[in-house]
């Protein structure tokens, strides 16, 4: 079991719908560490340089706008194969198709609107994780907990 970083994005219908707190509590409990943190407001330069493996897409312009449209919560997650574990906590891409207990299928209403980004792979989490955060901004935890409780 590798340690891995992965970029996980709170999508504007995650922000807009108050699941930010519920999102970011299924990464926890799976036992993964929050390393970086951020609201922010996307602008077109980072959407593009995010999204650009689609661009020439027909559907490229709309995932701008709509990553552009409202605040995201930006995170990395760390952990144990987070990668992968994250991608099936979040769920299939279309909500109808995720399993239940995931995060889509849970809460997801529309493949447009599906509430959650997670890198793919780990060459994705290493070329996405810098489009939104310093290296300074992130902060890697020891995995055995009681390293970092206060007093320890």
């Amino acid at each position: 079991m590798a340690i891995e970083q992965t970029l996980i994005l709170a999508k504007p219908d995650a922000v807009a719908r108050g699941l930010v707190g519920e999102i970011i509590a299924r990464f926890e409990r799976r036992g993964y560490t929050i390393a970086a943190l951020k609201l922010m407001k996307v602008d077109g330069n980072r959407a593009r340089t995010h999204y650009a493996e689609h661009a020439g897409k027909p559907f490229f312009d709309g995932l701008v706008q709509y990553i552009t449209s409202a605040p995201v919560v930006a995170m990395v997650i760390e952990g144990s194969d987070a990668i992968e574990g994250c991608r099936a906590t979040i769920g299939a891409t279309h909500p109808i198709k995720a399993a239940p207990g995931s995060i889509r299928g849970d809460y997801g209403q529309t493949i447009g609107r599906n509430l959650a980004h997670g890198s793919d792979s780990s060459e994705s989490a290493q070329r996405e994780i810098p489009i939104w955060f310093a290296p300074l901004e992130i902060a890697s935890r020891p995995h055995d907990q009681t390293q970092w409780l206060v007093g320890t």
